[in-house]
């Protein structure tokens, strides 16, 4: 029996020196694994936002653009419209609406003057926009267009992109139906 005892004894000491590396292995691994893990959902997050206040924008572009009369004078009224489909779609989608910051592209409007009207939503909807380039052969388009911009942060630790605030940008044309 004396000559079985050192060999339980070096399987043991082996034994124990491999789950010691693992362990080890483990602790380098698992952080950038869950960095990484983070990160994936941290931009996931902000593709869903810019594709939910893209699609906010887009429909409130439908409603100014599905109006009877562009340059009617009625422009502040198709503001609030498209401003309250906006901030809906925002809702539905547990986008907070408040978030939303005013932005103003240049805009070029079609012949007979256009209007831009902010809304209290920090929303500004142009009517009568030039939507093709002023060299584009053939009459123009003209449309609505529906811009404004929101914040996104990110929380990734240990990194410079921990806290970094990011705006998404949203201008929107839609041609009239009018």
């Amino acid at each position: 029996m004396p000559d079985h005892q050192p060999v339980k004894t070096i399987r043991s000491c082996l034994l124990s020196a491999s789950v010691g590396s693992q362990i080890a292995e483990a602790a380098l691994v698992l952080p950038l694994a869950f960095m990484m893990l983070l990160g994936i959902y941290w931009f996931g997050r902000a593709f869903n936002i810019y594709a939910t206040i893209n699609q906010a924008a887009q429909q409130g572009a439908r409603v100014g653009a599905a109006q009877t009369c562009a340059t009617c004078g009625n422009a502040s009224q198709l503001a609030t419209q498209g401003a309250t489909i906006v901030t809906n779609v925002m809702q539905a989608s547990h986008v907070d609406p408040a978030q939303i910051q005013p932005y103003a592209p240049v805009v070029n409007f079609c012949s007979g003057g256009g209007s831009c009207s902010p809304t209290a939503a920090n929303i500004t909807m142009c009517t009568n926009v030039r939507i093709t380039p002023p060299v584009s052969p053939g009459p123009p388009a003209c449309g609505v267009s529906v811009s404004f911009q929101y914040p996104y942060q990110s929380w990734l630790p240990f990194t410079s992109l921990n806290m970094q605030r990011v705006i998404l940008k949203v201008d929107v044309q839609m041609k009239g139906e009018y």
